[in-house]
């Protein structure tokens, strides 16, 4: 393993977004919520991911506002729920959203799920609006399979920037990493340790010994060798600066083959409303 320091300014990033992010999903202890968006600023992340769906935007933007970190060396993303992408909700709500966050503006505004109230013409077009009105900078789908990532292409007015999903080396998502790569779209890596079940994988725990590293840092520095920008979950300070020694770690091309020839295919988000 290497023994670089990572710094804010030496993490890759992609068109402005760091590559490697704070998940705040299942984080809604408020106190911990705070503080674990504050220790992971302070350590040198520098996009934090969270969603109306969490009940925490308040916990998140006091946690952002506490670090000592300003305001526009953050990548902050938020989501649109499904029962609020209809245009008027979209808009409404974005607008509640910034109010929770304590922000003038979100640098990626997600749609949760294609399901619910969204309809590609009629959601994409609010969010094309914000995005005009400076409210938002990139414009963001989650959960989208290829051809609706290729629809939301087709009739946004503003680009589509991304496409949340999740990923992991037990859910290495071939075809959307192909989708991403044709569209010109980003893929973000959300549940990228798969709730945990990557510490146990015979392979990752190879890799790990042979880089002195932890299952999780293997398994995010996969998904970065992969184009992909992982969002770990984090609360204690302990496992928020074990992830991000993952971008220290420099996989080879042995340890990649032996991680992408794990024979498993292990979902771990599927609610009924899924499109898939």
């Amino acid at each position: 393993m290497s023994q670089e320091q990572q710094t804010p300014d030496s993490v890759p990033s992609v068109d402005g977004m760091p590559r490697l992010g704070l998940g705040t999903w299942q984080n809604t202890d408020p106190d911990q919520c705070r503080e674990s968006v504050q220790t992971a600023l302070e350590t040198g992340y520098r996009h934090v991911d969270t969603a109306q769906a969490y009940d925490n935007e308040v916990e998140v933007g006091d946690g952002i506002a506490a670090a000592d970190v300003d305001r526009d060396d953050v990548f902050l993303a938020t989501k649109i729920w499904t029962d609020n992408l209809s245009y008027d909700d979209v808009i409404h709500t974005a607008r509640e959203s910034l109010n929770r966050l304590g922000v003038d503006y979100l640098d990626l505004l997600y749609v949760h799920w294609p399901s619910g109230e969204y309809d590609a013409e009629d959601t994409l077009a609010a969010f094309a609006e914000l995005y005009d009105d400076g409210l938002i900078d990139r414009v963001g789908v989650s959960n989208f399979l290829p051809e609706q990532v290729r629809e939301a292409t087709e009739v946004c007015d503003a680009p589509i920037f991304a496409n949340q999903v999740e990923m992991h080396p037990l859910l290495p998502q071939e075809d959307l990493q192909a989708c991403a790569e044709r569209e010109d779209v980003n893929l973000v890596a959300y549940s990228p340790l798969a709730r945990g079940r990557v510490f146990d994988v015979p392979e990752i725990q190879a890799v790990a010994k042979k880089h002195n590293a932890s299952a999780a840092q293997v398994s995010l520095a996969w998904l970065l060798e992969k184009g992909a920008t992982p969002i770990p979950k984090a609360t204690s300070e302990d496992h928020i600066r074990d992830n991000w020694s993952s971008l220290s770690i420099e996989l080879d091309e042995d340890d990649i083959e032996t991680i992408d020839g794990i024979d498993r295919q292990e979902r771990q988000v599927d609610p009924g409303f899924a499109p898939w």
